[in-house]
């Protein structure tokens, strides 16, 4: 979070080119996070189950792993678009749809066409975990080991 604000506050203040040299350290520190947070999840799931006794930690997979996709493809685009400031900006502050509304009056179309995608990407892994269905379980229990 302090990055992302550090990030945004140097393109307020006009200072473009330190936020693009800072931004491969940004996209080298995204590239982690997503493997990082994949494994964090597995290793937590793994200890609910194993020490906690808890049912379901491997159902519940599909919500961190989903964040970690969508998080990963928005930066992915994000960097490949970093020199299309209007969409560059928009897939790195998803929440700027209340900004466009209240600055634009309008919503961008990166919001239009990226929303619905999250949406539905979010609803299957609610469903894949509440519902547990058995492919899901297959592919979990592999990586459960």
């Amino acid at each position: 979070m302090i990055f992302f604000i550090g990030q945004s506050a140097l393109v307020r203040v006009r200072k473009v080119g330190w936020h693009r040299s800072l931004g491969w350290f940004g996209a080298g520190l995204a590239t982690v996070m997503v493997p990082l947070g994949v494994a964090t999840a597995i290793i937590m799931a793994r200890f609910d189950t194993v020490q906690l006794h808890q049912s379901g930690a491997d159902a519940f997979l599909s919500i961190p792993f989903y964040d970690m996709i969508a998080f990963g493809v928005c930066i992915a685009l994000a960097i490949y678009w970093r020199t299309k400031p209007e969409l560059h900006r928009r897939l790195i502050f998803l929440l700027g749809v209340a900004r466009d509304l209240l600055v634009d009056r309008r919503v961008h179309k990166v919001y239009l066409r990226a929303l619905p995608v999250l949406i539905v990407g979010q609803s299957l892994a609610v469903y894949m975990w509440r519902h547990n269905p058995s492919w899901w379980q297959a592919i979990t229990h592999v990586i459960m080991g």
